[in-house]
């Protein structure tokens, strides 16, 4: 899924000071788990797992130092001590980003809106009460217990804020196909298919 540019102009940016508006974007962040981040200046919106907390979302990324940037595959990330959290490019060092929502039931683009991007100091009463919603929802998680200390030493917990603008909504939808390029990858096809003995079949067998 492709994200939106944030340089709109104004006629397609909706200033959203309304209860109206303000409930649309909560209550599609509230229906989905999942979200998609957009930092400023990144090439593409990323899935993220939230949670919508006190008229913000909360995630946790891995945190990336220049001693150890942002692996390319999540597999990398699972073997790095303290990388297991979620891969979100450049969203701890941005000031704003983009977020679309999706429609839980038919998992279409919903609403998109700009949000401004806060790191929450580890230790402090908002990252405790952050820390607390977030390891409730935190899926398959090897040892919920140590969670806190290892969010606070190997990642990030980042507030999402919605700033007042909609660049996208129901009746004002982009007319394109929205399709994000692919990323960059080393892997590669050097050969064709290997040669087997008996012929491949034509149709996929059916399974019941």
């Amino acid at each position: 899924m492709a994200g939106v540019t944030p340089d709109a102009t104004a006629d397609e940016v909706t200033t959203v000071g309304s209860d109206v508006g303000r409930a649309l974007v909560e209550e599609a962040a509230r229906r989905s788990s999942v979200l998609w981040v957009r930092p400023d200046g990144a090439d593409r919106a990323r899935p993220a797992w939230h949670v919508w907390h006190d008229g913000a979302a909360y995630l946790v990324v891995a945190r990336q130092t220049e001693a150890r940037p942002a692996p390319r595959v999540a597999a990398e990330a699972a073997s790095e001590d303290g990388a297991s959290e979620q891969l979100v490019p450049g969203l701890a060092q941005a000031r704003a980003a983009t977020v679309i929502c999706r429609a839980k039931d038919s998992r279409a683009r919903l609403v998109t809106w700009r949000a401004s991007v806060t790191v929450v100091a580890p230790d402090t009463p908002e990252w405790q009460q952050a820390v607390e919603v977030l390891r409730g929802e935190r899926l398959n998680a090897t040892n919920a217990t140590d969670l806190p200390t290892r969010w606070s030493t190997s990642a990030d917990v980042i507030r999402l804020t919605p700033t007042g603008e909609i660049l996208e909504e129901p009746g004002r939808m982009p007319t394109d196909d929205g399709a994000a390029p692919p990323p960059p990858t080393p892997a590669t096809t050097v050969r064709g298919a290997p040669w087997v003995v008996h012929r491949r079949p034509r149709h996929r067998p059916r399974l019941s």
